[in-house]
């Protein structure tokens, strides 16, 4: 299924070549004498130009924050979203929803796509309603709504509840991601515009590589059902009782004596619960959604207050302020 996937991907992906057939050839306006040398040095020279970097590093935050919807929030909506509620709404088939240890959920796979159809549905009309607005200031309410979304997805085990904030966080997203392009193409010097739109997915590298980074280290240590429920078997039960844990998750397991792979099943067990009842113990006894999503909506806040006073800024700046 998975090579099936990749190779539709890459014949869908290969149509555009078709669309290179019908422009028009122009010239580029490079110099014909420059060596690759000098054009790489005044290439770093543009690209190190401190009001550039400076946008480029608040954008490299906001899509930080961005970031974790698509990569932690499937690990996040498997071990805490009730989706039960949504599931009994749509057909009873095994692609809408699945059967688990919690009833009937809907997999988070489809819960997040809707990100990707309000984008396909909405982005055209988003961005004819804020075609007159200045660049920067569209950015600036994009970000505040896309990181109020990625609160409302985060602090909830409700799947409706995590739906809106879906809907926000893609409101936001459409508001912020072609404005940026689009302002990175107005600030450009002539001739340089190639060079400035090349920049467009520097934030994206940065953030997504440091948020990778970020994201595992947090869930792993304070987001994933499986280990806390190793932490509650350790310090709540009580299992394991003659070893010392150090508080390492290295050492977890051998403390407990209980594989991640079975400890949830294990504290089902010892407690006498089911697994919803045993969810919202874990739930209600480490609050993973304060751990998880607080520092992220952090440096969302962050990037929020840092683009207004770019933006300030700009407006003093007349090859900036767009």
């Amino acid at each position: 299924a998975w090579r099936n996937l990749f190779l539709a991907s890459a014949g869908f992906t290969s149509l555009n070549l078709l669309m290179l057939f019908t422009f028009r050839d122009v010239p580029s306006g490079a110099s014909k004498t420059e060596t690759p040398l000098q054009v790489m040095k005044r290439t770093l020279a543009n690209i190190v130009e401190p009001r550039l970097v400076s946008f480029l590093l608040i954008m490299s935050c906001f899509w930080l924050m961005m970031y974790q919807l698509w990569d932690l929030h499937p690990n996040f909506i498997e071990d805490w979203v009730d989706s039960s509620g949504v599931a009994a709404l749509l057909p009873q088939t095994d692609y809408w929803s699945r059967a688990t240890d919690r009833g009937r959920q809907v997999p988070q796979q489809i819960l997040l796509n809707l990100n990707a159809l309000l984008i396909v549905v909405a982005i055209i009309p988003v961005s004819w309603l804020v075609r007159r607005i200045r660049a920067l200031s569209s950015m600036l309410i994009g970000m505040t709504v896309a990181t109020g979304g990625i609160l409302v997805a985060g602090l909830t085990s409700n799947g409706w509840i995590l739906l809106a904030g879906i809907v926000l966080f893609s409101m936001g997203e459409m508001l912020t991601g072609p404005k940026k392009n689009e302002y990175l193409g107005l600030i450009a010097p002539p001739g340089k515009k190639g060079l400035y739109l090349g920049c467009v997915n520097i934030p994206v590298g940065i953030g997504g590589f440091v948020g990778s980074k970020m994201a595992g280290y947090i869930y792993g240590h304070h987001g994933e059902k499986a280990t806390l429920s190793l932490k509650y078997l350790a310090t709540q039960i009580g299992l394991g009782e003659g070893k010392s844990w150090d508080g390492s998750l290295a050492t977890l397991e051998s403390s407990v004596g209980v594989t991640r792979v079975e400890a949830f099943a294990k504290l089902q067990e010892v407690t006498g619960m089911d697994a919803a009842r045993a969810t919202q113990l874990l739930w209600d006894t480490y609050q993973p959604q304060f751990a998880v999503w607080i520092p992220f909506a952090v440096i969302g806040v962050a990037a929020i207050i840092a683009l207004a006073i770019f933006g300030q800024m700009a407006k003093k700046w007349s090859d900036m302020n767009a």
